[in-house]
């Protein structure tokens, strides 16, 4: 790794910034937003997006923290939580930790694979508008948006096309139970891992590949020290902002409103930055290595794939109870309306 990239994936905690923000008040006219990604990545847009909207609209400011500079996901939803940041956004993946029903976005094929499809999903669907928001709100925090990044995409040391290809080889995964049953579910062996530790993972082997939106895994290089694209058509990366609930709770009603809109804003731009993103992605990243593969799995392929789904719909059901298992139809009407 080259000291910028061994920079770049540094965590750098900053703990005498959270001794600084402590003394914040959490209605001060300087907001906090920590998110897990890079400048000009996804979230990035979003909370800049976000920033746009309140201070155009408003007298109060937003300062947005992006990826290391207050440690790792985990990190930063501490922080939230504990009233030092007023906005996180964190993925599902690292959220099912703390709100299990969070990880049903990694059952795979349960999301469809076409944009279109996607977002007419989280434009309409009753479980994310109103029956995550419930679950979100009995930890601390106010859901305010769920949105889609792109389409899951597995790099590996070598191209692959069915689950026995996968046989032996460490995939990492974020630390999620059920992402990890997906790939036992695939052949794989899901090894856990924190992402600041993954490019050096790769390029030593410790590990054998991972996933990612396409332009993460170009935006982090991963395509450097792993250069094998396989297109499984398994799902979606999806993430979500939210906001500390007494701090929410706390906001005049003009604030609540003013805060709805700016994510309603930022949502739809961002549906619009996403659209046509993963090819640009991909684009640069064939066009800077001569060693990267692209392996888009035939309908043949997938369907191998996809047998080993109901193995992990039943691991959901059984770590979420009840509750997980009536979200998980309702993710299924939810989708039948916007696929049919």
């Amino acid at each position: 790794m080259d000291m910028q990239k061994g920079f770049k994936f540094r965590k750098l905690a900053g703990i005498s910034a959270l001794a600084m923000f402590a003394c914040g008040a959490a209605q001060a006219d300087t907001w906090r937003y920590a998110h897990e990604e890079y400048e000009g990545d996804v979230q990035d847009v979003f909370a800049y997006k976000f920033k746009e909207y309140i201070e155009d609209n408003s007298d109060h400011q937003l300062q947005i923290y992006r990826f290391g500079e207050l440690g790792e996901s985990d990190d930063i939803m501490e922080q939230t939580q504990a009233g030092i940041l007023n906005f996180v956004n964190q993925s599902p993946g690292f959220t099912g930790a703390l709100i299990p029903e969070a990880q049903i976005f990694f059952i795979p094929y349960l999301m469809p694979t076409e944009m279109g499809d996607v977002v007419s999903f989280f434009r309409e669907s009753k479980a994310i508008n109103e029956k995550f928001p419930e679950l979100y709100a009995e930890k601390g925090l106010e859901l305010l948006q769920m949105y889609p990044e792109g389409e899951f995409v597995v790099t590996l040391d070598e191209p692959i096309t069915s689950p026995d290809e996968l046989k032996n080889k460490k995939i990492r995964v974020m630390t999620n139970p059920l992402l990890s049953e997906t790939y036992s579910a695939f052949g794989a062996t899901p090894t856990p891992l924190p992402w600041g530790e993954v490019y050096g993972a790769l390029q030593t082997n410790m590990i054998q590949g991972q996933e990612n939106p396409i332009f993460w895994i170009e935006s982090g290089g991963l395509y450097e020290v792993s250069p094998n694209l396989v297109f499984t058509g398994h799902g979606w990366f999806t993430t979500a902002m939210m906001a500390n609930q007494d701090f929410y709770n706390g906001l005049s009603d003009e604030d609540k409103q003013l805060v709805q809109k700016a994510s309603d804003y930022a949502f739809e731009e961002i549906l619009e930055h996403i659209d046509g993103l993963a090819e640009r992605s991909l684009e640069k990243i064939t066009s800077s290595s001569d060693d990267v593969t692209v392996t888009r799995l035939n309908d043949e392929q997938i369907a191998v794939f996809r047998e080993r789904a109901p193995q992990v719909e039943a691991k959901f059901i059984e770590m979420t109870g009840d509750r997980g298992k009536e979200l998980l139809n309702t993710f299924k009407e939810d989708l039948k309306n916007v696929t049919n």
